[in-house]
């Protein structure tokens, strides 16, 4: 199952990818489904989630049902417990919209929702996070989740994001980080597919992040808490859930 699935994520392009997953995700939630697991955003449980990874490949860790991951059910859960955001009128705005959470926000009717990408086939307005086209303090929240690792000038698509960031409102920008580097890596004369996978963990992949990226963020305006909400949940829970415990969560704030 490991080397299907990896094969599969190497060989299409992301967009064909979430076209075929429309097809083969009731399929397999149904043909997984149990009382092990349970995914916290759509509430079904299973007796074991699917695997995932572009280069090295995580077991139990994809969703069946919403195809969440790891990161997508931390911040479903602290959005759902910490924040109004489902509660009070909101403008979202939401880059690269995941299935997880697209047709949940959209029903959500006091939400202002749009959905910005530049290639996703399921996103509202065709748009380069570096530059976006919508006027200052426009949103007051934002969701960014493993956007900014793709992003060959990511200081500059952070600046976009604080820019039509309302004050007062919350980004949550999500990446993939490595705890033991302090420092981000990039190379930009690293071009070829394959060792941009063996490097920096994706072929498509620009930057291994370090922990300098909280820094990076509050260099652009931001406050940023980086919060484990892990540390909310029991061992139990966090193996129930299948989240992965310590992940810091980049909370930013615009004042």
């Amino acid at each position: 199952m490991q080397k299907i699935f990896k094969f599969f994520l190497n060989l299409f392009p992301r967009p064909f990818l979430i076209r075929l997953s429309y097809v083969a995700r009731p399929i397999l939630a149904f043909f997984l489904r149990g009382n092990k697991y349970t995914d916290p955003i759509d509430g079904n449980s299973y007796r074991k989630f699917l695997p995932y990874g572009y280069e090295k490949v995580r077991e139990n860790v994809l969703a069946p049902g919403t195809l969440s991951l790891e990161r997508h059910r931390l911040c479903w859960l602290y959005l759902q417990n910490e924040t109004d955001l489902f509660t009070q009128p909101q403008k979202l705005l939401h880059f690269a919209p995941e299935q997880a959470f697209l047709k949940r926000f959209r029903k959500i009717k006091h939400l202002d929702y749009t959905t910005t990408d530049l290639n996703s086939p399921i996103a509202d307005v065709k748009a380069d996070i570096c530059n976006l086209p919508f006027d200052d303090n426009s949103f007051n929240f934002i969701i960014c989740n493993h956007v900014l690792e793709h992003i060959p000038e990511d200081m500059k698509a952070m600046k976009e994001l604080y820019r039509v960031l309302a004050p007062g409102g919350t980004a949550i920008l999500q990446v993939p980080y490595d705890r033991d580097r302090n420092t981000t890596f990039e190379d930009d004369s690293i071009t070829d597919p394959k060792e941009r996978a063996r490097i920096f963990g994706q072929y498509d992949h620009v930057r291994v992040y370090g922990m300098d990226y909280f820094e990076k963020l509050e260099a652009t305006g931001f406050i940023v808490e980086a919060r484990d909400y892990t540390s909310s949940f029991t061992d139990e829970q966090i193996d129930r859930y299948r989240l992965a415990k310590g992940e810091l969560l980049p909370v930013c704030k615009k004042l």
